[in-house]
């Protein structure tokens, strides 16, 4: 695909380019082999994901040159001493990178960003990214290592809380927003952070599910479903790549030179740095690909990766790969200068200091502005599955029982990945629902959430006796607000699950719930879709709020109730059960599809139905929406030229709410065999009763291009169905048009 060539120069003028380019030429040359290899060393301080490195060695390794950048460092004062190493100490005075994983707000936590893709507002996850530089960078960093772009559609794999779900069109909308929110508009401002997106390429398809399993997906594949989200990435400017864990046609990431300087710095000319994942360039012996260090640090350089994170067999072997002639000093150059670049880029030459500030961070942190953000992004974010008989909103003067250990636990509101956060910011749901009813509401956990989760502690644990408490507070309230789902410690990275349920024997709680003559409605807390079908068909009402954050309790409590009307729509599909994973809206069609027989011959289970549980797209609302008059501009498409699709939307309801316009279409003859539906286009509509709104979205080529059978990426003439709807499965208009040669 053809990307654009603004890219990172987007963020500097003519004359400081240049500055930037003089000092770094000039750098390179007074470089010993040694000290430019010191440049793609990275070392990690503090335990979180790895081992834990700190102390005197790490000091003298920086003042040696033997390090160019850290991550994992969490106290500003040893920041600031480790920049001062260094500055001050090392023979040229390079000054560090130091990075971070600031996957969904710093002190201020935001929903996960697989909820923020739920809101379909790419701005919403561009303000929240911009809250998170602004803390970030206040408390020393200059670089993190998000956004997580990978597109999957596996909710057994843990990090899809991480990601934006299974559409790379969605995905490509959020990957540029969250860079514009990092980056800003100027990288040397000092409440700017370099991003990251990760993980190239394809490790959104581990096999199973499975944190850190192999990859195995066809060219076609890699190219429409998994590159696009970084290919947008780089066109946004990103200033860094993260390598995959996995392999791609057998190969580790890391040292896939298909990949890495074919596709990123080849094809899409990518300027900035491409770093590893954690130990990923060692990781190439375990996959038996290298035999030993030696050989792993020369894959990963000449295949075009430059910073070694944490396995330290580039700073151990690449000086004598390059005096043996097995690695060119060019290539190590060429690494080296794109670190040093982007280090200019970022003003560190100027003032290395700039993110050591205390009084900024103290003003920086949670603020009234911050938290303010976070309890819309929360609002937006949630999905309203099923409201059957308008069990919701609820009415305040009812007198409400909670019920459900995450309702009142800070921990699992923040969700996986929130370093920073702390559970004393956080408002619980339990919280959140007496501050907005201003009185107490009666409480019982259910079920156990245990402080540590192993083989023989999962949580969900559900004893006689708390049964009975809870089934006792419920027969005393005139509606149950059962908060049920998995608890942040089981999703993000390592936690994959092959069941995903309701974990432990929420369940059993719930059928109790049940038999209580109170109305029950459920809010579902997960960082993945989850297989609910008994759920589903039990609760008349289930509003899924994922892991919300610090501002979760009031947001949740004002959805219940009725001051705020869900919006959100489902970024991935909710399955039956994991015998249909995956399940995803682009599904290729079959040769014999199913008909009406239950045993005939074609592509169906005879348990459940193709169709997933909650269509990607979908989303209820306490309002109803119709999309009528779709239009286009021209019934032909001519090369070069746009289409314009128009359709008009009436909010039909009693109250405002907002809805997600979705387009698909449908290439009804390819070269190969293309998707029954895929997204193309959305766009967000906030409507008042009875208010209309004309919402246009324009279609090229680009649009509907692919990786033609002549492995190139172009759209092939021929005819389209383009269809509008307000899910996968809800598609209310279609019309026909044709792309000319």
């Amino acid at each position: 695909m053809e990307l654009s060539d603004e890219r990172l120069d987007q963020y500097v003028d003519d004359d400081r380019r240049a500055e930037i380019d003089e000092r770094v030429e000039s750098s390179l040359e007074e470089m010993t082999v040694e000290e430019k290899v010191g440049q793609l060393n990275q070392r990690s301080v503090h335990f979180i994901t790895g081992t834990e490195d700190e102390g005197d060695e790490l000091e003298g390794a920086i003042a040696d040159g033997e390090v160019g950048s850290l991550l994992n460092v969490t106290d500003l004062e040893t920041k600031r001493r480790l920049q001062e190493r260094a500055v001050e100490e090392s023979r040229l005075g390079i000054p560090l990178l130091i990075g971070y994983d600031v996957i969904h707000g710093y002190r201020t936590v935001f929903p996960t960003p697989l909820a923020q893709a739920a809101s379909w507002n790419p701005e919403l996850a561009e303000r929240a990214e911009r809250i998170a530089a602004t803390e970030a960078s206040a408390d020393g960093h200059n670089w993190t290592f998000a956004p997580m772009v990978d597109v999957s559609r596996d909710p057994r794999w843990g990090r899809v809380m991480e990601g934006a779900g299974e559409s790379p069109v969605l995905g490509s909308a959020f990957a540029r927003a969250r860079v514009r929110g990092f980056q800003g508009e100027d990288l040397s401002a000092p409440d700017t952070v370099l991003a990251c997106a990760k993980h190239f390429a394809g490790y959104g398809a581990v096999e199973g599910g499975r944190e850190y399993n192999t990859v195995n997906v066809s060219e076609t594949a890699l190219r429409e479903r998994h590159l696009p989200p970084f290919a947008a990435s780089v066109e946004e400017g990103v200033g860094s790549v993260m390598n995959a864990f996995n392999v791609h046609e057998r190969i580790p990431a890391s040292g896939n030179e298909s990949l890495v300087d074919g596709i990123l710095k080849g094809e899409w000319d990518f300027p900035g740095l491409v770093v590893s994942d954690w130990a990923s360039f060692r990781e190439q012996i375990q996959h038996g690909t290298a035999s030993d260090r030696r050989e792993a640090a020369r894959k990963a350089i000449q295949a075009g990766s430059d910073i070694d994170m944490a396995s330290e067999v580039v700073v151990d072997e690449l000086a004598d790969l390059v005096r043996d002639g097995d690695v060119s000093e060019d290539r190590l150059d060429d690494a080296v200068r794109r670190v040093l670049t982007v280090k200019g880029l970022l003003g560190l030459f100027e003032d290395p200091y700039r993110y050591f500030d205390e009084q900024r961070r103290e003003e920086a942190m949670l603020t009234a502005q911050h938290r303010d953000a976070a309890r819309e992004a929360a609002r937006q974010s949630f999905v309203l599955l099923e409201n059957e008989d308008d069990r919701l909103p609820l009415d305040p003067a009812d007198d409400v029982a909670v019920i459900g250990a995450l309702a009142d636990s800070a921990e699992d509101a923040l969700g996986a990945w929130s370093f920073e956060g702390r559970s004393e910011d956080v408002i619980t749901i339990r919280d959140g629902l007496e501050s907005f009813l201003d009185r107490e509401v009666a409480y019982a956990p259910g079920y156990s959430l245990p402080s540590e989760v192993t083989d023989e502690s999962m949580p969900g644990e559900v004893t006689d006796e708390s049964l009975e408490a809870a089934v006792d507070a419920a027969t005393d309230a005139d509606v149950a607000v059962a908060v049920v789902g998995e608890p942040a410690d089981i999703t993000g990275e390592a936690a994959s699950r092959s069941q995903i349920d309701l974990p432990g024997d929420q369940r059993r709680l719930l059928e109790a719930l049940g038999e209580t003559d109170t109305p029950v409605v459920a809010v579902l807390m997960n960082g993945r879709p989850l297989a609910i079908e008994w759920l589903a068909e039990s609760v008349p009402a289930i509003l899924d709020v994922w892991h919300p954050g610090v501002e979760g309790g009031p947001a949740v409590a004002e959805t219940l109730f009725g001051e705020a009307v869900p919006g959100g729509h489902l970024p991935m599909s909710v399955p039956y059960n994991e015998g249909q994973i995956p399940v995803a809206h682009d599904r290729l069609p079959t040769g014999r599809p199913p008909g009406d027989g239950v045993r005939d011959y074609a592509s169906k289970y005879l348990d459940v139905p193709n169709e997933p549980l909650y269509a990607f797209g979908h989303g209820e609302s306490y309002t109803d929406f119709a999309y009528t008059d779709l239009t286009l501009s021209s019934n032909a498409l001519s090369p070069g030229e746009t289409l314009e699709a128009t359709v008009t939307v009436e909010n039909i309801g009693d109250i405002a709410g907002r809805d997600v316009v979705q387009l698909y279409v449908q290439d009804l003859v390819g070269s190969r065999s293309r998707p029954e539906k895929e997204l193309v286009g959305f766009e967000t509509v906030d409507l008042e009763p009875g208010e209309t709104a004309t919402v246009t979205v324009e279609l090229g080529e680009r649009d509907l291009a692919f990786w033609t059978a002549d492995e190139e990426w172009a759209a092939e003439p021929g005819e389209f169905e383009l269809m509008v709807g307000h899910a996968a499965d809800d598609i209310v208009h279609t019309e026909r048009f044709e792309l000319r040669e």
